[in-house]
């Protein structure tokens, strides 16, 4: 029988469909594969009692040929997610004894297609990173490594777990989120497909928040086919929450094949940074020109505010989140440490359960928001986040369909590399990513290419509001040319 693991989402459905395997042996084989890939760190907790009752469900409906869309399929979920009676920790100390006692509406929506969950992938802690070394499970590392090296990368972050998952064959598919660019980043470093939709096309609800402007959950898969089908179950309105926005949720999977011919494609010019390595600028121009002979046109365009996009996102979302984090604080739920009274049992609890990101983020959010500096600097980053929106809305009236850019300004990095020095340089990661979360526009990395060292790296199309359609069509287009990439196992 072939590797069941290596069988993408869509083929997968395809053969349960035909009864070449069952639902149960799709879920054993990615559970013994989670088994011998613990090395990676990828999962912080595992479910094999549930994945086999949900994959024996999922057989009996399809033996009645009432299968769902994703009926046994394996999805791996990011630990920021709240699964009913499985613990949900994100990726932190102080919610390490968590279990919720309700779902959030994504995963409820996949268990409704008929989805199976394998278990809970790591993550930076309260999705602050950029490296999955945030963690206080320890870090995630990824399935590639440097040719003729054995130094461990990392696999991008927030959502690392659950990029390395996919990369590695764990699990066709999984879910992430995405505030500044934790599912694009982790998407090029590990050469997998990774969609951050436009704001409000995912509920939020029952996801640990970050910054609340800017989270948007989205999935990873291995091929662009396979994020629109993901993307279909995890989308729509929700009541519970008031961001999420009542629009019809389209069959994204027809998206894959449609033609881009005279579509205008913008190449910000803002993006070509100083130092850019000149192995991105050529994955670049071979972007533009697979799409070019595609049939699309290629036009350069300008985003000026775009250089005020990282101090901007740095200032909003540790605002957002010192807010967010108040909540933890021994109290109600997760971890506790006693004190003398109230106040030195919050100090004590916030101190050992929040990681050094996490609490600079929160220091440095209650700052900005602080009597004093809340006009002088949140303010102020707010009013760059409308410039930052009103760019892309100029091309978009003009004409523009989509925008092309890279993804990340390197490869993967080895792990220690940036976590230990200046944090600004870890930000630096996010450099090409953070502008459409600051305007709420969806965004895909596909891979495109490998580096001198045999490392993936992502191309990033920029999408209208609402036109994920547009972005899944030119992203089969790159996958088309560039071909797909997987690690060597060694793990």
């Amino acid at each position: 029988m072939t590797d069941l693991t290596t069988l993408t989402l869509a083929e997968a459905r395809a053969a349960l469909a035909n009864k070449e395997f069952t639902a149960v042996e799709l879920a054993d084989a990615h559970l013994s594969a989670i088994e011998r890939a613990r090395a990676l760190n990828a999962f912080v907790v595992e479910t094999p009692d549930k994945a086999r009752a949900m994959a024996k469900a999922a057989d009996v409906r399809i033996g009645k040929r009432e299968a769902r869309p994703l009926e046994g399929i394996p999805i791996a979920v990011k630990d920021l997610f709240c699964t009913a009676g499985v613990a949900t920790s994100a990726g932190s100390h102080i919610l390490d004894r968590f279990v919720p006692p309700y779902e959030s509406t994504v995963t409820a929506n996949l268990w409704r297609d008929g989805a199976v969950l394998i278990g809970k992938t790591n993550n930076d802690e309260f999705a602050m990173g950029s490296s999955n070394e945030t963690s206080y499970h320890g870090p995630v590392i990824s399935p590639w490594r440097r040719r003729g090296a054995n130094i461990q990368l990392v696999p991008g972050g927030s959502s690392g777990g659950s990029a390395a998952a996919v990369a590695a064959c764990l699990a066709p598919g999984a879910t992430g989120t995405d505030t500044g660019g934790s599912i694009r980043q982790p998407a090029a470093f590990t050469g997998i497909v990774g969609l951050k939709p436009t704001y409000g096309r995912c509920s939020r609800w029952g996801i640990v928040a970050f910054a609340s402007s800017l989270d948007q959950a989205g999935p990873f898969a291995r091929s662009v086919r396979d994020a629109a089908i993901l993307l279909a179950s995890m989308a729509g309105e929700d009541p519970k929450d008031t961001t999420s926005v009542e629009r019809p949720v389209p069959d994204y999977e027809q998206a894959i094949g449609r033609s881009v011919r005279d579509m205008r494609i913008g190449i910000p010019k803002e993006y070509r940074v100083d130092g850019m390595p000149a192995e991105i600028e050529a994955l670049w121009a071979n972007g533009a020109d697979w799409l070019k002979a595609a049939g699309a046109e290629i036009v350069e365009v300008s985003l000026p505010h775009t250089k005020y996009a990282l101090p901007a996102y740095y200032i909003v979302a540790p605002a957002e989140a010192s807010s967010n984090l108040a909540r933890y604080d021994g109290v109600r739920y997760g971890l506790r440490v006693p004190g003398a009274d109230v106040t030195e049992m919050y100090e004590k609890t916030r101190a050992a359960g929040f990681g050094k990101e996490v609490r600079r983020r929160i220091m440095i959010g209650t700052y900005v928001l602080s009597a004093g500096y809340y006009d002088a600097y949140y303010l102020r980053a707010q009013k760059v986040r409308t410039l930052i929106k009103r760019d892309f809305e100029t091309n978009f009236e003009s004409g523009i369909h989509a925008m092309l850019t890279p993804t990340t300004p390197s490869a993967a990095f080895g792990v220690g590399e940036k976590s230990s020095g200046d944090p600004v340089e870890m930000y630096l990661n996010d450099v090409f990513t953070v502008t459409v979360n600051m305007a709420g526009l969806p965004g895909i990395s596909v891979p495109a290419g490998l580096d001198r060292n045999g490392l993936p790296l992502g191309l990033q199309l920029i999408g209208r509001p609402f036109d994920e359609e547009s972005l899944f069509s030119l992203g089969h287009v790159l996958e088309r040319a560039a071909g797909r990439f997987s690690p060597e196992r060694w793990w």
